[in-house]
């Protein structure tokens, strides 16, 4: 039983579902105008707030992902800031669900203030809100970005994971570039090999850096690195575009994107 669970849970990786959490750093300047934004306006007699259940707490540089506990840091690489956390779940026979992991999205400020300040830098973030150009400029310009996952199942194997990459990328890559990208799709899974481990708590990166490479990383191991700006579209797409994993997540990565260009 806790195989095909196992095996369920890791087929359900390309689907997701929004969640709560809580953002903690009062000293990043660009969440803290996102947060001004946020409340600026907000209304007391709306359903339920954007952003879900957000606090600032002093001196802290981590976001939390409220039911998992899961942790981000606020900056990766020095210059990538996080712009958005979301949980993965997969329902189970439809009769529970199972988080399978948490996730971050970061992007590197000095990127996003080369590549589109001059042409967005007057747009208000209300304006730049759910504008698809804008983000499709920020999957197209060459800006670092990193999803960050953190695993919150205990028994996802790293050979559920391949297979839930192949279905899931495999699909962005035959959307935007067609049907001829299996040889791509499969140097991108093959780095997923089976002697890496990852329980609860490991953490996978996948990391688009200048020149469109697509570095991965299990627990700071590097796996290996394409060039491809397909791919790297493909994957971001998967948080960010049209029909995105976690949808409140999204929403909560576009007020960042649009709250960096206003700093």
């Amino acid at each position: 039983m806790a195989g095909s669970v196992a095996a369920a849970v890791g087929v359900g990786i390309g689907m997701g579902l929004a969640i709560s959490h809580k953002i903690k750093n009062q000293k990043d300047p660009f969440l803290q105008n996102a947060l001004d934004f946020f409340f600026s306006n907000y209304r007391p007699n709306c359903s339920s707030p954007m952003w879900g259940s957000l606090s600032l707490a002093d001196n802290t540089t981590e976001a939390v992902e409220s039911k998992t506990g899961a942790s981000f840091p606020s900056v990766l690489s020095d210059t990538q800031q996080l712009l958005g956390i979301g949980l993965r779940k997969k329902s189970i026979l439809g009769l529970k669900n199972i988080d399978v992991y948490a996730f971050g999205v970061y992007a590197d400020y000095t990127d996003m203030k080369n590549s589109l300040s001059e042409k967005y830098g007057q747009f208000s973030v209300s304006e730049l809100k759910q504008n698809k150009e804008f983000l499709e400029d920020v999957l197209e310009k060459d800006i670092r970005m990193t999803v960050r996952l953190q695993i919150v199942y205990g028994r996802l194997s790293i050979r559920s994971v391949r297979s839930a990459f192949e279905e899931s990328v495999g699909s962005r890559l035959q959307k935007f570039g067609g049907p001829d990208n299996k040889e791509l799709l499969q140097r991108f899974t093959s780095l997923f090999k089976d002697e890496y481990k990852i329980p609860r708590g490991s953490v996978i990166e996948l990391s688009k850096e200048q020149g469109h490479v697509l570095c991965t990383k299990i627990d700071g191991n590097d796996v290996g690195c394409i060039q491809s700006k397909l791919l790297c579209w493909s994957i971001l797409d998967l948080y960010i575009g049209e029909d995105p994993f976690d949808v409140k997540a999204k929403e909560e990565i576009e007020l960042s994107l649009a709250s960096l260009l206003q700093n």
